[in-house]
């Protein structure tokens, strides 16, 4: 599945196979675990996204509200989009050293972070590249891409 038509997370996960719906919640699992405060889980743009309100920060520039991650099912891999970590190079450096200390292969392009097994994510990485950017941060990332 690249993009899911449902409207709520037990949709998107009933979408799927069995053992890759087990791999997508696994992986939500150590999301939801990790997220800062001031997230919501829901379906946006045919995956599970973890985004800040509107009603916390309405100016986007799409008029949707600003995702701090994502997650999805693709035709061949699974996608784990960790735009907190993308805008951070801090955030991403440590992400990127973590998967070269582990001897894991680090598949992320832009802030897609690619796996084909929940083994080959690094969960201690990824949790830490949740957890180190806040709400707030986030925000002044993303504030600060919009001025350049």
């Amino acid at each position: 599945m690249v993009q899911s038509a449902t409207t709520n997370v037990e949709g998107y996960l009933a979408e799927l196979p069995a053992e890759r719906a087990e791999v997508v919640e696994r992986v939500r699992e150590l999301v939801l675990a990790n997220l800062p405060d001031g997230i919501e889980e829901v379906v946006n743009f045919g995956m599970i996204a973890y985004e800040i309100p509107l009603e916390r920060y309405p100016e986007t520039y799409n008029g949707q509200p600003l995702m701090y991650a994502a997650l999805a099912a693709q035709k061949h891999h699974y996608a784990l989009y960790l735009h907190g970590a993308y805008a951070s190079d801090q955030a991403r450096d440590a992400l990127r050293e973590a998967y070269a200390e582990a001897g894991k292969k680090f598949d992320m392009g832009k802030s897609c972070l690619r796996f084909k097994r929940y083994e080959d994510m690094h969960e201690e990485a990824v949790a830490e590249a949740l957890r180190s950017i806040t709400v707030d941060d986030y925000i002044e990332f993303y504030e600060a891409s919009r001025r350049r």
